[in-house]
């Protein structure tokens, strides 16, 4: 009996300390509270969740009824010296590109100059693909779009510092463009097919792909503070980005602009949740809602969090059978986000300048959700699994002491040595897997869950030595009585 209660007590402990480190304990909010106090809540909850996940500074803006009703900064745009981040500084909104693209594109759709279902290369005046095992004139706008045309994600490591020389559109396309699998067999997300799709601007148009997205969606839709040309004296300059283990990554830019290559503000992000909202200069209502219809809903892991991708816009029916829209972006020191719910004319936008940032803005989109009266978004998810992980990791943690407890009982009885060896390899199997994923730049659990995953591979570790011991000190104990 004592040996269940230590289990049970031990166990919670551990939980308990792992929910309070990692999940903020929510204040209350209800959907009659006013903006003001509203916007009262994230005023305190915002600062408290930035010190726990460590995010040096966020922009949030809100939409209500149709509107941009209200924008905050908090903390900084360099920590190093003190820089404060304001409503006007721009932000990189990385793949929240994405969603203006095809913006662009649609426009290009509603004039009648280009067609969804027409081989996008009839539009390319006589580029080709580069050499592939799969039949590049079946790849249409609408693959491109909706990410199903075949094309790899791209290196989106390949950055360079403001002002640098960058290689070209056409350059880049040569070497990456190479397709994985044949156009509508799959969703693979791509940030290439969107690279595709900026050369079609290009050549349809006659402009450069900055100057037509500024002159044809952002000025239009009165995004002013938004722009893809960056200007070395920009003031006020965009903000250092911060990596996984809080280090400062430099102001940078990608050579193409259509994926991520867009600075912004979220009163930017904002204006343009509310131009697919209500009439605007860009798009008529047939465009807006053929982007907001699903094309591809087998979206493979995105879809543990939304049910299906349209044309630049991750989409999920919620609980009450609204439809909501949404996008984020994650790069090298960068994390964004928006979420819209037409039907109801509400939005939120949350940029920051650290990629800890997952679970931060999860937690304020599930409050946001709770005063407007709407059921949990998708990004809701990731809460719910930080308490998964959590009891995962206070299982692994409990049974790696009970496993020393019973070793140190026991370790003297003769055990069968194919259980013993079967130990021993489980052991240096995950030994293996945590050494490799400690020399990875990059890991998506890292990245979801930035508080746990230190705990988490502790918790494995302490198992893998708790494993490798209970294989060999039986085995010791059996070769010393084979000598003698």
């Amino acid at each position: 009996m004592w040996w269940s209660l230590m289990i049970f007590f031990l166990f919670l402990g551990v939980l308990t300390a792992l929910l309070s480190s990692s999940v903020q304990i929510q204040r209350k909010i209800s959907p009659e509270a006013s903006l003001d106090q509203f916007t009262a809540h994230l005023d305190e909850l915002v600062p408290d969740l930035m010190a726990k996940y460590e995010i040096p500074g966020c922009n949030i803006a809100l939409v209500v009824n149709s509107e941009v009703v209200w924008s905050k900064v908090h903390g900084y745009a360099d920590k190093e010296s003190r820089r404060i981040l304001t409503t006007d500084t721009p932000m990189s909104v990385q793949s929240i590109t994405k969603s203006l693209t095809a913006w662009a594109v649609m426009n290009l759709v509603g004039n009648g100059t280009v067609d969804l279902d027409t081989a996008v290369l009839r539009y390319l005046n006589g580029w080709e693909f580069p050499p592939t095992d799969y039949p590049m004139e079946t790849v249409t706008v609408r693959n491109l779009l909706s990410h199903a045309a075949g094309m790899p994600l791209g290196d989106f490591t390949d950055t360079y510092v403001p002002g640098d020389h960058l290689p070209t559109l056409k350059e880049k396309l040569a070497k990456e463009a190479v397709s994985t699998h044949e156009s509508e067999t799959k969703f693979s997300y791509s940030n290439v097919g969107y690279h595709v799709l900026e050369l079609l601007v290009e050549e349809v148009s006659g402009q450069r792909f900055s100057e037509y997205m500024r002159s044809q969606v952002l000025v239009p839709l009165g995004m002013n503070a938004s722009f893809f040309e960056f200007d070395e004296p920009l003031r006020p300059y965009p903000p250092t980005g911060y990596d996984l283990d809080g280090n400062a990554v430099p102001v940078y830019i990608y050579p193409e602009k259509s994926s991520g290559g867009l600075f912004s503000t979220a009163e930017d992000i904002a204006r343009f949740a509310v131009a697919g909202m209500k009439e605007n200069l860009v798009l008529g209502d047939e465009q807006i809602q053929m982007m907001y219809a699903p094309e591809r809903k087998d979206i493979g892991m995105y879809g543990l969090v939304f049910d299906a991708y349209g044309f630049g816009h991750y989409i999920e029916t919620l609980p009450n059978g609204l439809l909501s829209v949404s996008h984020g972006g994650q790069g090298n020191g960068i994390m964004t986000h928006f979420q819209i719910v037409p039907a109801t004319g509400d939005a939120i936008v949350v940029l920051t300048n650290s990629q800890r940032s997952w679970p931060f803005i999860a937690l304020l989109l599930s409050q946001w959700a709770k005063w407007r009266d709407l059921p949990s978004v998708g990004m809701g998810n990731i809460i719910r699994a930080h308490y998964v992980v959590s009891g995962f990791i206070a299982l692994v943690f409990t049974a790696s002491l009970l496993m020393v407890v019973r070793l140190a009982l026991t370790w003297k009885e003769r055990k069968p040595r194919g259980v013993m060896l079967f130990k021993c390899s489980t052991a240096m199997v995950l030994m293996s897997i945590l050494a490799w994923s400690a020399n990875q730049p990059y890991l998506l659990v890292a990245s979801v869950f930035p508080v746990l995953s230190p705990w988490l591979g502790l918790a494995v570790l302490m198992f893998s030595a708790s494993l490798l011991l209970s294989g060999i000190l039986p085995e010791i104990k059996r070769m010393r009585e084979v000598r003698t």
